[in-house]
Protein backbone atom coordinates (compact mmCIF):
# COMPACT_ATOMS: atom_id res chain seq x y z
CA UNK A 1 0.00 0.00 0.00
CA UNK A 2 1.25 3.68 -0.94
CA UNK A 3 1.65 6.55 0.93
CA UNK A 4 -1.05 8.07 -0.69
CA UNK A 5 -3.31 4.78 0.24
CA UNK A 6 -2.76 4.61 3.12
CA UNK A 7 -3.75 8.20 3.83
CA UNK A 8 -7.03 7.38 2.41
CA UNK A 9 -7.34 4.28 4.84
CA UNK A 10 -6.46 6.30 7.95
CA UNK A 11 -9.31 8.93 6.77
CA UNK A 12 -11.61 6.08 6.92
CA UNK A 13 -10.41 4.39 10.19
CA UNK A 14 -10.80 7.89 11.80
CA UNK A 15 -14.54 7.47 10.43
CA UNK A 16 -15.00 4.10 11.89
CA UNK A 17 -13.25 5.29 15.11
CA UNK A 18 -15.86 8.46 15.55
CA UNK A 19 -19.22 6.07 15.10
CA UNK A 20 -21.73 6.45 17.97
CA UNK A 21 -24.62 4.55 16.94
CA UNK A 22 -22.41 0.73 15.87
CA UNK A 23 -24.21 -2.75 14.35
CA UNK A 24 -22.61 -5.99 15.11
CA UNK A 25 -23.30 -8.72 12.91
CA UNK A 26 -22.64 -12.01 14.68
CA UNK A 27 -22.21 -14.79 12.19
CA UNK A 28 -22.93 -18.49 12.50
CA UNK A 29 -19.73 -19.34 12.23
CA UNK A 30 -18.70 -17.34 15.64
CA UNK A 31 -22.03 -18.47 17.41
CA UNK A 32 -21.35 -21.75 17.24
CA UNK A 33 -18.25 -24.27 17.19
CA UNK A 34 -17.01 -26.76 14.25
CA UNK A 35 -18.93 -29.54 16.40
CA UNK A 36 -22.01 -27.64 15.85
CA UNK A 37 -22.35 -26.82 20.11
CA UNK A 38 -22.71 -22.83 20.75
CA UNK A 39 -19.48 -21.28 21.38
CA UNK A 40 -20.28 -19.61 24.65
CA UNK A 41 -16.81 -18.21 25.59
CA UNK A 42 -16.43 -16.55 22.25
CA UNK A 43 -19.93 -15.02 22.30
CA UNK A 44 -19.27 -13.75 26.04
CA UNK A 45 -15.98 -12.10 25.13
CA UNK A 46 -18.05 -10.28 22.34
CA UNK A 47 -20.82 -9.27 24.62
CA UNK A 48 -17.19 -8.17 26.80
CA UNK A 49 -16.31 -6.01 24.36
CA UNK A 50 -19.75 -4.87 22.88
CA UNK A 51 -20.13 -3.74 27.56
CA UNK A 52 -17.00 -1.62 26.64
CA UNK A 53 -18.33 0.00 23.85
CA UNK A 54 -21.55 1.05 25.76
CA UNK A 55 -19.27 2.11 28.51
CA UNK A 56 -17.23 4.90 26.55
CA UNK A 57 -21.27 6.65 25.53
CA UNK A 58 -21.98 4.87 22.36
CA UNK A 59 -24.62 2.50 21.28
CA UNK A 60 -24.85 -0.67 20.45
CA UNK A 61 -27.14 -3.22 18.55
CA UNK A 62 -26.48 -6.73 17.52
CA UNK A 63 -27.98 -8.97 14.70
CA UNK A 64 -27.28 -12.30 15.40
CA UNK A 65 -27.51 -15.78 13.40
CA UNK A 66 -27.24 -19.27 14.93
CA UNK A 67 -31.17 -19.87 16.33
CA UNK A 68 -31.57 -22.95 13.72
CA UNK A 69 -28.29 -24.11 14.38
CA UNK A 70 -28.58 -24.12 18.02
CA UNK A 71 -32.16 -25.72 17.56
CA UNK A 72 -30.94 -28.63 15.64
CA UNK A 73 -28.07 -29.09 18.07
CA UNK A 74 -30.72 -28.99 21.03
CA UNK A 75 -32.74 -31.49 19.17
CA UNK A 76 -30.20 -33.92 18.58
CA UNK A 77 -30.54 -33.77 14.72
CA UNK A 78 -27.37 -35.57 12.52
CA UNK A 79 -27.72 -33.34 9.64
CA UNK A 80 -28.77 -29.23 9.31
CA UNK A 81 -32.59 -29.32 8.62
CA UNK A 82 -33.18 -28.61 5.02
CA UNK A 83 -37.60 -29.24 5.38
CA UNK A 84 -39.09 -25.64 5.65
CA UNK A 85 -41.68 -27.03 8.97
CA UNK A 86 -38.35 -28.46 10.62
CA UNK A 87 -35.91 -25.27 9.80
CA UNK A 88 -38.68 -23.54 11.74
CA UNK A 89 -38.97 -25.92 14.65
CA UNK A 90 -35.11 -25.70 15.21
CA UNK A 91 -35.74 -21.52 14.45
CA UNK A 92 -38.06 -21.83 17.59
CA UNK A 93 -36.43 -23.85 19.80
CA UNK A 94 -32.75 -21.99 19.04
CA UNK A 95 -33.83 -18.59 19.60
CA UNK A 96 -34.68 -19.22 23.17
CA UNK A 97 -31.64 -20.78 23.23
CA UNK A 98 -29.49 -17.94 21.63
CA UNK A 99 -31.38 -14.76 23.83
CA UNK A 100 -30.53 -17.10 26.98
CA UNK A 101 -27.18 -16.79 26.09
CA UNK A 102 -27.19 -12.97 25.31
CA UNK A 103 -28.86 -11.79 28.34
CA UNK A 104 -27.16 -13.68 31.15
CA UNK A 105 -23.72 -12.54 29.11
CA UNK A 106 -24.81 -8.74 29.45
CA UNK A 107 -26.65 -9.63 32.54
CA UNK A 108 -23.20 -10.49 34.33
CA UNK A 109 -22.53 -6.33 33.38
CA UNK A 110 -25.74 -5.04 34.26
CA UNK A 111 -26.74 -4.27 30.85
CA UNK A 112 -30.46 -4.99 29.54
CA UNK A 113 -31.01 -6.64 26.32
CA UNK A 114 -34.32 -6.41 24.08
CA UNK A 115 -35.22 -9.39 21.63
CA UNK A 116 -36.14 -7.89 18.16
CA UNK A 117 -37.45 -10.41 15.30
CA UNK A 118 -37.83 -9.18 11.99
CA UNK A 119 -39.80 -10.22 8.74
CA UNK A 120 -39.75 -8.31 5.63
CA UNK A 121 -42.96 -6.60 6.08
CA UNK A 122 -40.73 -4.57 8.61
CA UNK A 123 -39.28 -2.58 6.45
CA UNK A 124 -42.48 -2.86 3.21
CA UNK A 125 -44.73 -1.61 5.73
CA UNK A 126 -44.35 2.22 6.46
CA UNK A 127 -46.38 1.81 9.43
CA UNK A 128 -44.60 -1.43 10.69
CA UNK A 129 -41.40 0.39 9.74
CA UNK A 130 -41.84 3.59 11.42
CA UNK A 131 -43.01 1.51 14.59
CA UNK A 132 -40.44 -0.05 14.34
CA UNK A 133 -37.73 2.68 14.30
CA UNK A 134 -39.57 3.97 17.29
CA UNK A 135 -38.99 0.92 19.28
CA UNK A 136 -35.13 0.96 18.61
CA UNK A 137 -34.49 4.22 19.41
CA UNK A 138 -36.30 4.54 22.85
CA UNK A 139 -34.51 0.62 23.59
CA UNK A 140 -31.06 2.75 22.76
CA UNK A 141 -31.45 5.94 24.76
CA UNK A 142 -32.68 3.60 28.00
CA UNK A 143 -29.43 1.68 27.58
CA UNK A 144 -30.55 -1.25 26.22
CA UNK A 145 -28.38 -3.42 23.78
CA UNK A 146 -31.48 -5.12 20.83
CA UNK A 147 -30.48 -8.21 20.11
CA UNK A 148 -32.07 -8.73 16.27
CA UNK A 149 -32.68 -11.93 14.07
CA UNK A 150 -35.13 -12.57 11.41
CA UNK A 151 -38.07 -14.28 12.72
CA UNK A 152 -38.03 -18.06 10.95
CA UNK A 153 -40.45 -19.09 12.95
CA UNK A 154 -43.39 -17.35 11.16
CA UNK A 155 -41.74 -16.07 8.63
CA UNK A 156 -41.59 -18.08 5.12
CA UNK A 157 -40.19 -15.72 2.35
CA UNK A 158 -36.56 -15.79 3.94
CA UNK A 159 -36.21 -19.84 4.28
CA UNK A 160 -38.00 -21.20 1.36
CA UNK A 161 -38.68 -18.25 -1.43
CA UNK A 162 -37.97 -20.32 -4.65
CA UNK A 163 -35.20 -18.25 -6.87
CA UNK A 164 -37.71 -17.78 -9.51
CA UNK A 165 -40.16 -15.87 -7.13
CA UNK A 166 -41.99 -12.84 -8.69
CA UNK A 167 -41.47 -11.19 -5.04
CA UNK A 168 -38.61 -8.77 -4.39
CA UNK A 169 -37.01 -10.27 -1.34
CA UNK A 170 -35.94 -7.43 1.23
CA UNK A 171 -33.26 -10.00 2.93
CA UNK A 172 -32.88 -14.01 2.75
CA UNK A 173 -29.92 -13.12 5.64
CA UNK A 174 -28.75 -11.75 8.24
CA UNK A 175 -25.70 -9.85 6.68
CA UNK A 176 -28.43 -8.28 4.73
CA UNK A 177 -30.79 -7.81 7.87
CA UNK A 178 -27.98 -6.21 9.13
CA UNK A 179 -27.39 -3.52 6.43
CA UNK A 180 -30.83 -2.48 5.99
CA UNK A 181 -31.11 -2.27 9.81
CA UNK A 182 -28.11 -0.14 10.32
CA UNK A 183 -28.64 2.12 7.17
CA UNK A 184 -32.77 2.40 8.90
CA UNK A 185 -31.93 3.46 12.38
CA UNK A 186 -28.95 5.62 11.32
CA UNK A 187 -26.35 3.82 12.49
CA UNK A 188 -22.37 5.16 11.84
CA UNK A 189 -20.97 1.50 11.45
CA UNK A 190 -21.59 -1.82 10.50
CA UNK A 191 -19.54 -4.78 11.58
CA UNK A 192 -19.60 -8.16 10.21
CA UNK A 193 -17.79 -10.60 12.63
CA UNK A 194 -17.06 -13.95 10.42
CA UNK A 195 -14.53 -16.80 11.20
CA UNK A 196 -12.20 -15.92 8.92
CA UNK A 197 -9.72 -11.96 9.16
CA UNK A 198 -11.99 -10.27 6.23
CA UNK A 199 -11.52 -10.20 2.63
CA UNK A 200 -9.29 -12.02 0.65
CA UNK A 201 -8.65 -12.34 -3.24
CA UNK A 202 -9.16 -16.15 -2.50
CA UNK A 203 -10.01 -18.93 -0.37
CA UNK A 204 -7.79 -17.57 3.07
CA UNK A 205 -6.25 -21.09 2.86
CA UNK A 206 -5.16 -20.82 -0.61
CA UNK A 207 -1.75 -20.09 -1.82
CA UNK A 208 -0.65 -16.79 -3.16
CA UNK A 209 -4.03 -15.67 -1.10
CA UNK A 210 -3.89 -12.13 -0.68
CA UNK A 211 -5.67 -10.17 2.26
CA UNK A 212 -7.26 -7.25 1.23
CA UNK A 213 -7.68 -4.30 4.27
CA UNK A 214 -9.71 -1.92 2.26
CA UNK A 215 -12.28 -1.56 -0.51
CA UNK A 216 -12.48 2.17 -1.99
CA UNK A 217 -15.27 0.40 -4.66
CA UNK A 218 -16.65 -3.11 -4.91
CA UNK A 219 -15.90 -3.74 -8.41
CA UNK A 220 -17.27 -7.25 -10.20
CA UNK A 221 -13.46 -8.89 -9.57
CA UNK A 222 -13.69 -8.06 -6.01
CA UNK A 223 -17.40 -9.66 -5.81
CA UNK A 224 -15.84 -12.33 -7.20
CA UNK A 225 -13.61 -12.90 -4.86
CA UNK A 226 -15.95 -13.66 -2.24
CA UNK A 227 -18.01 -16.66 -4.03
CA UNK A 228 -16.33 -18.73 -0.99
CA UNK A 229 -18.79 -20.22 1.65
CA UNK A 230 -18.40 -23.17 4.18
CA UNK A 231 -21.74 -23.86 3.59
CA UNK A 232 -23.21 -23.77 7.25
CA UNK A 233 -24.62 -20.39 7.71
CA UNK A 234 -26.75 -19.18 5.30
CA UNK A 235 -24.63 -16.21 4.49
CA UNK A 236 -21.30 -16.18 3.26
CA UNK A 237 -18.65 -13.21 1.79
CA UNK A 238 -20.63 -12.96 -1.28
CA UNK A 239 -23.57 -11.79 1.11
CA UNK A 240 -21.30 -9.87 3.42
CA UNK A 241 -19.80 -7.63 -0.10
CA UNK A 242 -23.58 -7.15 -0.75
CA UNK A 243 -24.07 -5.57 2.99
CA UNK A 244 -21.26 -3.73 2.53
CA UNK A 245 -22.92 -2.22 -0.82
CA UNK A 246 -26.30 -1.22 0.80
CA UNK A 247 -24.20 0.63 3.46
CA UNK A 248 -21.86 2.04 1.11
CA UNK A 249 -24.38 3.09 -0.81
CA UNK A 250 -26.13 4.67 2.12
CA UNK A 251 -23.15 7.11 2.42
CA UNK A 252 -21.95 4.98 5.93
CA UNK A 253 -19.45 2.57 6.34
CA UNK A 254 -18.82 -1.50 6.97
CA UNK A 255 -15.58 -3.40 8.37
CA UNK A 256 -15.49 -7.26 8.25
CA UNK A 257 -13.64 -8.61 10.75
CA UNK A 258 -12.78 -11.66 12.45
CA UNK A 259 -15.05 -12.52 15.29
CA UNK A 260 -12.68 -15.01 16.81
CA UNK A 261 -10.00 -12.38 17.88
CA UNK A 262 -10.32 -11.62 21.45
CA UNK A 263 -11.20 -7.82 21.76
CA UNK A 264 -11.68 -7.32 18.07
CA UNK A 265 -14.90 -5.42 18.44
CA UNK A 266 -13.16 -2.70 20.79
CA UNK A 267 -10.34 -2.57 18.50
CA UNK A 268 -12.45 -1.84 15.38
CA UNK A 269 -14.25 0.85 17.13
CA UNK A 270 -11.13 2.09 17.74
CA UNK A 271 -9.95 2.53 14.50
CA UNK A 272 -7.16 0.10 14.31
CA UNK A 273 -5.85 -1.30 11.30
CA UNK A 274 -7.92 -4.50 11.75
CA UNK A 275 -10.19 -6.65 9.03
CA UNK A 276 -11.59 -4.66 5.69
CA UNK A 277 -13.18 -1.67 5.90
CA UNK A 278 -14.95 -0.31 3.31
CA UNK A 279 -15.58 2.96 2.22
CA UNK A 280 -18.88 4.82 1.80
CA UNK A 281 -19.79 6.47 -1.25
CA UNK A 282 -19.78 10.34 -1.02
CA UNK A 283 -22.87 10.64 -3.02
CA UNK A 284 -25.65 8.58 -1.31
CA UNK A 285 -28.42 7.18 -2.66
CA UNK A 286 -32.00 7.12 -1.14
Amino acid sequence: MNQSAEAVEATVRQRVAAAQRIVIKMGTNVIMRDDGAPAVGLIYGIVESAVNVLRSGRQVLIVSSGAIGLGAKSLRLEKAPTELALKQACAAVGQNRLMSMYREGFRHFNVTTAQVLLTEDDFLNPERYSNLRATLDTLLKLGVVPIINENDTVSTLELDRPGNSRHHRVFGDNDKLSALVMTKIDADLLVLLSDVDGLYTSHPQDDGAEFISEVAEITPELAAYARISNGRGRGGMATKIEAARIVAEAGKTTVIANGRIPGVVERVVAGESIGTVFHPHTQVNA
